[in-house]
């Protein structure tokens, strides 16, 4: 099974490094190109992300139809949040399931994001509304 490992500093709003692996496909452009626009757009959700790792997989890349491609991303955001969004998406010959299956994927991160950041600013204005008065 190979697997290529990038680290990739995107330019703009977002400055930390994304990390792409690819397991039992070859790397694509296109893909990574994609990857890194949708991990640029996760930093419009939550300003302060310290860590975004993909990983791109074919686990049965030996069939040319009906394959399973699989995308997991892992996010960490300050204090201690580790979030994981997971998506599936088999090949059956009809539209670009890789594409689809990083979409999804980079879809649910981003619920995950905004449900993390609501909830810290809920905590923080709690915290603040508790204060005793001077």
């Amino acid at each position: 099974m190979a697997l290529t490992a990038r680290t990739h500093y995107n330019k703009g709003a977002m400055q930390l490094p994304v990390k792409i692996t690819y397991r039992g496909l070859k790397k694509s452009l296109g893909i990574e190109q994609m990857v890194l626009e949708k991990a640029t757009r996760l930093d419009k959700f939550c300003d302060h992300i310290s860590r975004c790792d993909v990983a791109i997989e074919q686990p049965n890349h030996a069939h040319k139809k009906g394959n399973q491609y699989r995308v997991r991303i892992d996010v960490t955001v300050p204090p201690g949040h580790e979030l994981v969004a997971e998506e599936k998406q088999i090949d059956n010959g009809t539209h670009d399931p890789l594409a689809k299956v990083v979409h999804d994927a980079f879809k649910i991160m981003e619920r995950e994001l905004r449900r993390v950041v609501d909830k810290q600013r809920r905590n923080v204005k709690t915290h603040a509304d508790s204060r005793s008065p001077k």
